[in-house]
């Protein structure tokens, strides 16, 4: 596995039944990208997700991260190896506030699970810690506001925010932009070109805007096999990810 390659996979195969809903793929990201997988729906892009941080196990393959194989090794102890999945590791308690949300994603990271039994003060010196990050996705004004309040958008920031509270090393973004207005796309895309200055990004995401304004690679899926591999401007004039899109009614 090359130095600058942070996650690879060989062959990564799922099987439901006699249904392939991932075939074969051999992806290699580069340490230090914003690495988007992209495809029509039912390409088996979340099939894949949910292999790389192995909430579902694979048929077959080799799953690399940072030189290491963790094909077989438990959600948790990946995420402690710093692949996080945001929007699925990090959960938001609706009635607790964006601060204590991103509190105790902090003590998560420390190795508590979550320490309701310990003092207010001693769970106050996490505080400043989780103003920074708070700071970081823009919700500095909504610190004190129940999660359950927030506006869709500002939601999604929140997550990222627990999620970067685990100080990941590669994140892993399943639809960021999904569901949002134009405004939120706009906030969650400069986000997400933020976060990654120092860490790595896989996304899956379906607005293609969003993905050529942000990628600097891209792979199409497509039946469960790798379609195409290349820059926004390469894949986007392939015509087999041209037919692959108009064909499943995407444009």
């Amino acid at each position: 596995m090359a130095d600058d390659t942070i996650l690879e996979t060989r062959g990564l195969t799922k099987e439901f039944k006699g249904f392939v809903a991932v075939r074969d793929v051999s992806l290699r990201v580069r340490r230090g990208a914003i690495h988007a997988l992209i495809g029509p729906n039912g390409a088996g892009k979340t099939t894949c997700f949910n292999l790389l941080t192995h909430f579902l196990v694979p048929t077959r393959g080799q799953i690399f991260f940072n030189g290491r194989e963790i094909t077989g090794s438990r959600p948790a102890t990946i995420a402690r190896m710093g692949l996080v999945r945001s929007f699925q590791i990090s959960a938001v308690f609706p009635h607790l506030t964006v601060l204590e949300n991103v509190r105790i994603a902090l003590q998560r990271k420390r190795g508590h699970s979550f320490d309701f039994w310990r003092s207010s003060e001693s769970l106050s010196a996490l505080d400043a810690r989780a103003l920074e990050l708070i700071e970081a996705v823009g919700l500095s004004e909504f610190a004190r506001t129940p999660a359950v309040e927030l506006p869709y958008g500002r939601k999604r920031a929140l997550e990222i925010a627990t999620t970067l509270a685990l100080d990941p090393e590669m994140m892993l973004l399943d639809e960021p932009t999904a569901g949002m207005a134009h405004e939120d796309v706009e906030r969650i895309s400069a986000l997400i070109r933020r976060v990654a200055a120092n860490r790595t990004v896989l996304m899956v995401e379906h607005n293609l805007s969003v993905v050529s304004t942000l990628s600097d690679h891209i792979t199409v899926l497509a039946r469960g096999e790798i379609l195409a591999q290349g820059d926004y401007a390469a894949v986007s004039k392939n015509p087999d990810v041209v037919q692959a899109y108009l064909g499943a009614g995407h444009a």
